[in-house]
């Protein structure tokens, strides 16, 4: 699956060893060159990076990641660290830090694993096996419990069907079904969300959601919200949000990561180096046209210093 979305690109004409150099004499001594930084690691792509990391070792002797955690603090040290991770790990290391320790970051779990492709969850379990030498859906399930950690097994599974024509008869019937289930019951009958929205394909899950709002008079999402409560109810959500579009699920993301009082700076740096190659100038798009505002304007306003900057790079532009 190649990505064309993305605000981070290779960067031409890309010299590793020269950038390491840089790197190196912007944290060298008294001081340390913060600009220099953040310019070099925002506008060269993931790979990229690596090899940045790798000339830097063989010129030096040292580890840039770990010059980076020494000359750096705060949130611009994460945002830094974060885009130093090799692109391959980012979501297998995301999810391992939200069930390690006490307490599970269920908004990790959901984001992650509500948004990613099958392909893409696949590789997030043979990489979690690799670098963790451990099974994450064992892991997930030790973590969760209820129809939360049912659906979240479900979505793990992969399985979901590929896009190859829509059969009308079972759009009507999984509508109904679902209809069944949530407005027509006392107490809902999750099981059936879980199958339906685990499993179906993307495009038949969209007309699915047509249909329903036709039978029931209500989007999906009301039933929802209406239905079900708790960590299962934002997972669901945002199962349901990611069929409809997976850049206005991460455009809503941000916007709830900035909006009222403090930032969520853990997601709103997971989300902007993630997507960074991916769709982030079409989160970018569905953010203008969702909240009124550009999604440069909001980081503006609510992040300051060199982490502001480095933020505003990886945006790439403003949409007004």
């Amino acid at each position: 699956l190649q990505y064309t979305r993305g605000t981070v690109t290779a960067f031409a004409p890309f010299d590793a060893r020269a950038d390491a150099e840089a790197l190196r004499k912007a944290m060298k001594g008294m001081g340390t060159d913060e600009e220099t930084v953040l310019k070099i690691l925002t506008t060269r792509n993931n790979a990229q990076r690596q090899e940045i990391a790798s000339a830097f070792k063989t010129l030096f002797g040292r580890d840039l990641v770990d010059d980076l955690k020494s000359e750096l603090t705060g949130k611009f040290e994460t945002l830094m660290v974060s885009l130093m991770r090799p692109a391959y790990i980012f979501d297998a290391h995301a999810l391992k830090h939200a069930i390690k320790g006490a307490g599970t970051n269920e908004k990790v779990l959901t984001e992650i694993l509500a948004s990613r492709t099958p392909a893409e969850v696949q590789n997030i379990k043979q990489v979690y096996l690799q670098e963790y030498e451990a099974n994450l859906e064992d892991k997930i399930t030790g973590e969760t419990s209820g129809h939360f950690q049912r659906m979240l097994v479900v979505l793990l599974q992969a399985s979901r069907d590929p896009d190859v024509g829509v059969d009308e008869a079972l759009v009507e019937q999984d509508a109904q079904v679902l209809f069944r289930a949530g407005e027509l019951k006392w107490g809902t009958d999750e099981e059936k969300f879980i199958t339906i929205l685990g499993t179906r394909s993307i495009s038949h899950l969209r007309r699915v959601f047509d249909k329903y709002m036709t039978i029931s008079g209500f989007q999906i999402e009301e039933t929802i919200d209406r239905e079900t409560s708790g960590d299962l109810e934002k997972l669901l959500l945002a199962v349901v949000k990611c069929i409809r579009s997976v850049p206005a699920y991460f455009a809503e993301t941000l916007y709830y990561s900035m909006k009222g009082a403090g930032t969520d700076d853990d997601t709103l740096i997971r989300v902007m180096v993630s997507r960074s190659e991916i769709d982030l100038l079409d989160i970018r798009q569905e953010f203008r046209k969702n909240f009124a505002k550009s999604l440069y304007q909001m980081i503006q306003k609510d992040t300051s210093g060199d982490y502001r900057k480095a933020l505003l790079l990886l945006c790439g532009g403003d949409d007004e």
